[in-house]
């Protein structure tokens, strides 16, 4: 018998839909990315999975299914997601949380070494045919600044910790729980403290109204003339501007991004023909399985939903995270 009507925005052909099949004996599964697929099955569905769909298509299946028990994000940021009927609905919402972050937290320490081998030199006079012996960094000892200690800021502090670096946290709310990983924790008020003690600045914060440009001139003026500043969060959390001139008059070492305030990063933005910064196009967290493991969640997700069990990674729709 089938317990459940689930509705997935997504386009049809993607592959990885196929591992639904697994859930057809309990689940009336109804797949489409247009509002017309589901006037009918979004009468009687509990759960909506959105894979790939967009804002205003999820806003309005929402709107149609009345029933909704569980709405499912496969990606960790929520700006496709969340809309103020979403938010004041008692509808539960989890996201994507715990694919995502071992990857990050491997592309963060990636950028740690970039810039501390200073592996662009290295590069640039492999390709010049250029024998030229220069000093590097040990990054034992060096400190790393998190801002935005989730579930992205642990894999970090978890990366960067065994390997001889300082660590310090920004949350938004203290802990009384003790994180071996972190030497000292400071709250949102405390950023201008953090930053003048970060050799490595990695923002890990999931954009809301709160942390939107929340690293802009006076936190760039606040950090080390040798700073590096390394985001895995979302692009609008630090201010563009205030970034590109702290990077122009070299008051920064440089930055990593794998994300920006415009995706796909338009050709001629200036970020492109800056040597000290490295650029990935969102794609940090893109293992050859990613995919895969984001369906597999959601499928084990359904099954904790099915059978009553506590669903993990639960969104407090009033923060955004």
């Amino acid at each position: 018998m089938k317990d459940n009507t689930v509705l997935v925005l997504a386009d049809p052909s993607e592959p990885q839909l196929a591992m639904l099949s697994e859930l057809r004996d309990s689940a009336e599964i109804v797949i489409g990315n247009s509002r017309g697929t589901f006037d009918k099955p979004a009468a009687s569905a509990s759960v909506l999975f959105n894979w790939s769909g967009s804002l205003e298509l999820l806003r309005d299946v929402v709107s149609m299914a009345r029933h909704l028990r569980w709405v499912h994000s496969r990606s960790v940021g929520l700006e496709r997601t969340l809309f103020p009927e979403l938010v004041e609905n008692s509808v539960t919402l989890t996201n994507g949380r715990g694919v995502f972050s071992a990857s990050l937290g491997e592309f963060a320490l990636a950028a740690i070494l970039y810039f501390a081998k200073d592996f662009h030199r290295l590069i640039r006079n492999q390709m010049a045919h250029k024998w030229e012996q220069f000093d590097v960094e040990v990054i034992a000892g060096k400190t790393v600044g998190i801002v935005g200690y989730g579930d992205i800021g642990r894999a970090v502090a978890a990366r960067a910790r065994p390997l001889g670096m300082k660590v310090l946290a920004l949350k938004r709310h203290s802990s009384r729980e003790a994180d071996p990983a972190i030497e000292k924790t400071y709250l949102r008020s405390g950023i201008l403290e953090m930053l003048p003690l970060s050799d490595y600045v990695v923002v890990s914060t999931p954009l809301t109204d709160e942390t939107r440009g929340m690293i802009a001139e006076a936190e760039f003026s606040a950090m080390k003339p040798t700073a590096v500043v390394i985001n895995i969060g979302r692009g609008p959390v630090i201010k563009e501007e205030a970034m590109l001139s702290a990077l122009a008059e070299r008051r920064i070492r440089g930055v990593a991004l794998d994300v920006f305030d415009e995706e796909p990063l338009p050709a001629g933005h200036p970020f492109y023909k800056m040597e000290n910064v490295l650029l990935s196009p969102h794609c940090a967290d893109h293992t050859s399985d990613w995919l895969d493991q984001a369906m597999r969640l959601f499928i084990e997700q359904y099954q904790r939903f099915r059978t009553g069990k506590p669903l993990l990674y639960v969104v407090d729709k009033k923060l955004g995270y």
